[in-house]
C-alpha cells in the first residue's frame, strides 16, 4: 500500500517560487504570481500600471466603486472621505472601550477546556468594534458576523465568477439593513462614523445610497478580517513559540513589536490581487497588458533576501519592513485600529494565561485570506 504523501507546507512552496520562478504563470492563461519581497513591493507601489480595478464583470453590473477595487481619482475620493475616522487620534479615543470589549470576552472564555478560539474572540471582538462605529446595535452583532463571513469567503467568485446563491442572498440582507439605518441617519443625524458619512458634502455633493453601502460592506468586511487573522496568528505562535507567551507576560511592552512579527510571520491576508494596464517587465517575465497578477504577501514576509532567519518567529525583529497590512495608496486603512486590537488582545493573553495550546495544530491552515474560520484551543 502505498503512503500518502504530507502535504507541502505553503512556505516551502514560497520559497521554492522565490528562488526557482519568482514571477510565474499559474497554468497556460491564469494569473501570474509574484513571490519576491522587492517585486511585490514593485507591483503595489505601482497603482498606474498594477491597477486595483480588477472586476471581470461590465461597470455596469458592478454598482457603486469600493475603495479595495479602485484607482486615482476614484480611490483618492473614497478614501478622502473615511480616512478621517481612522486617524490614529480617533482610534486611540476607542482604546478603553476595546480593553473592556476584549476582557468581556475572555472573562466568558473557559480555561482548561476546548473553545473556537474565532467564536470566542477573534471574530466577535473587531466586529464589534467596526459595527460600534457603523452605529450598529450590539443584538445584531452575530448576524452581522454571519454576513460578513458569507461574503468574504465567497470574494473571488464576487469579483471574478458568479457569487453563490447564499452570499448573493447576504449582500442583499446586509444591504437591506443599511439602507434602513441610512435612512433613519437622513432624518435623525447621528455622531458615528455612518453619520458623518451620510452628512458630508463633498466635491461632488452627498453620498448617495449606493455609495454608502459599499463602504458599510467594505467597513465590515475589511475592516475585521484583517484583525480575526492577526488574532488567530497570535494563538497559533504561543502554540509553536511558547517562550512568547512567558516574554509578554514579563514585558507587556514588547506587545507592539509581537504584533508586527505576527504579521509578517503569519500575514492575515497571504495574497492580494491587481491587473496590468499596459505591458511590463517583472523579474525578467514579460507581462501583458490586462493580465491579472497575484503579490504573494505571505511568500515577500517570508523573503530571505529581505530578512535574517525569515522562517524564525523573533519578538524584536528590527527593522521589520513587512508587507502585511499592504503598501501604497491601499495600504490597510485600519493599520492603526487592526495594530491597537492586537496588542490589547496578546498583553490580555499574556496577563491571563500561562499556555495557549491548539487542539489540533496539524488542522491549523495557512495561506487563507483573513485567516481560519475556526481555531480551537485550550487556554490555561
Amino acid at each position: 500500500m502505498s503512503e500518502v504523501a504530507e502535504p507541502m507546507n505553503p512556505y516551502d512552496g514560497f520559497k521554492m517560487l522565490r528562488d526557482h520562478a519568482p514571477v510565474t504563470r499559474i497554468e497556460a492563461d491564469g494569473p501570474w504570481q509574484v513571490a519576491r519581497h522587492a517585486d511585490v513591493h514593485a507591483v503595489m507601489r505601482d497603482h498606474a500600471t498594477f491597477s486595483s480595478d480588477v472586476s471581470a464583470l461590465p461597470p455596469e453590473e458592478r454598482g457603486a466603486p469600493s475603495m479595495l477595487f479602485s484607482d486615482p481619482p476614484v480611490h483618492h475620493r473614497l478614501r478622502k472621505l473615511v480616512s478621517v475616522a481612522f486617524k490614529p487620534s480617533q482610534i486611540e479615543k476607542q482604546e478603553a472601550q476595546i480593553r473592556a470589549r476584549c476582557r468581556a470576552l475572555l472573562d466568558t472564555m473557559p480555561t482548561n477546556a476546548e473553545v473556537d478560539l474565532v467564536q470566542a474572540l477573534a471574530a466577535p471582538l473587531p466586529v464589534m468594534v467596526i459595527a460600534e462605529m457603523l452605529g450598529v446595535e450590539d443584538g445584531d452583532m452575530a448576524t452581522f458576523k454571519a454576513w460578513s463571513d458569507e461574503i468574504f469567503s465567497n470574494i473571488g467568485e464576487i469579483l471574478f465568477g458568479t457569487p453563490s446563491p447564499e452570499s448573493e442572498a447576504a449582500a442583499a440582507e446586509m444591504n437591506a439593513y443599511f439602507l434602513q439605518r441610512i435612512n433613519h441617519i437622513r432624518r435623525h443625524p447621528k455622531n458615528h462614523l455612518l453619520g458623518q458619512l451620510v452628512a458630508v458634502e463633498t466635491e461632488d455633493g452627498r453620498l448617495d445610497d449606493e455609495e454608502l453601502l459599499s463602504f458599510c460592506r467594505l467597513l465590515l468586511i475589511a475592516g475585521n478580517e484583517t484583525t480575526t487573522g492577526l488574532i488567530t496568528a497570535s494563538a497559533r505562535i504561543f502554540h509553536e513559540e511558547p517562550q512568547t507567551l512567558a516574554q509578554l507576560t514579563q514585558s507587556p511592552e514588547l506587545s507592539g513589536a509581537f504584533v508586527e512579527e505576527a504579521l509578517r510571520y503569519y500575514s492575515p491576508f497571504s495574497a492580494t490581487v491587481r491587473r496590468t494596464t499596459k505591458e511590463v517587465e517583472l523579474a525578467g517575465q514579460t507581462i501583458g497588458a490586462g493580465e491579472l497578477v497575484v503579490p504573494l504577501i505571505a511568500s515577500a514576509n517570508r523573503d530571505e533576501r529581505v530578512f535574517d532567519a525569515p522562517d524564525s518567529f523573533m519578538i524584536e525583529r528590527s527593522p521589520n519592513p513587512h508587507l502585511g497590512l499592504g503598501f501604497g495608496i491601499h495600504f490597510c486603512l485600519g493599520a492603526h485600529l487592526a495594530r491597537l486590537e492586537g496588542k490589547i488582545v496578546v498583553e490580555q493573553m499574556a496577563e491571563r494565561y500561562s499556555q495557549v495550546a491548539l487542539v489540533k495544530p496539524e488542522a491549523a491552515t495557512v495561506g487563507d485570506l483573513g485567516g481560519p474560520k475556526e481555531l480551537a484551543v485550550i487556554v490555561s
